[in-house]
C-alpha cells in the first residue's frame, strides 16, 4: 500500500507503507488510513523527525534494513545499500516546512 500525503502549498509526497508507518510514529501520529499534520503540529512534528535522524546516526543506524522487497528491487541497481531515515524523511520534512510556511496543513488519505 501506499501513502500520499498532500498539501495546497506543495507537490504530493508518496511512499510505501512501512516507510510512512515509521515516519508517522516518530511525529506521534496513528498510521491510519487518513490523517492531517496541521500548521501548529508542524514544529513539533520536524523537531522529532530530525532528532530521531540525529538519535540513529549517532549509534550508526542511519541505515533502516532494507525489506524484502527493497532488496529484490536494489539487486536491479548497481549499489545494493539501504536507503537512511534521513534520506526517506527529507521529502516529508520539506513538504511539512513548505506548507507550514504557506499555513496549509499536511494529509494523507484524502
Amino acid at each position: 500500500m501506499l501513502f500520499k500525503f498532500k498539501s495546497q502549498a506543495a507537490a504530493d509526497v508518496i511512499m510505501l507503507q512501512q516507510t510512512a508507518e515509521e515516519l508517522l510514529k516518530i511525529i506521534g501520529k496513528p498510521a491510519s488510513a487518513t490523517g492531517i499534520v496541521t500548521v501548529a503540529q508542524v514544529p513539533g512534528a520536524v523537531a522529532a523527525l530530525r532528532q530521531e535522524i540525529e538519535r540513529r546516526e549517532a549509534l550508526g543506524q542511519g541505515q533502516a534494513a532494507a525489506t524484502e522487497a527493497e532488496q529484490v528491487v536494489a539487486a536491479d541497481f548497481l549499489s545494493a545499500e539501504p536507503i537512511s531515515l534521513r534520506q526517506r524523511a527529507t521529502p516529508f520534512i520539506e513538504l511539512l516546512e513548505i506548507s507550514a510556511a504557506a499555513g496549509k496543513d499536511v494529509v494523507w488519505g484524502v
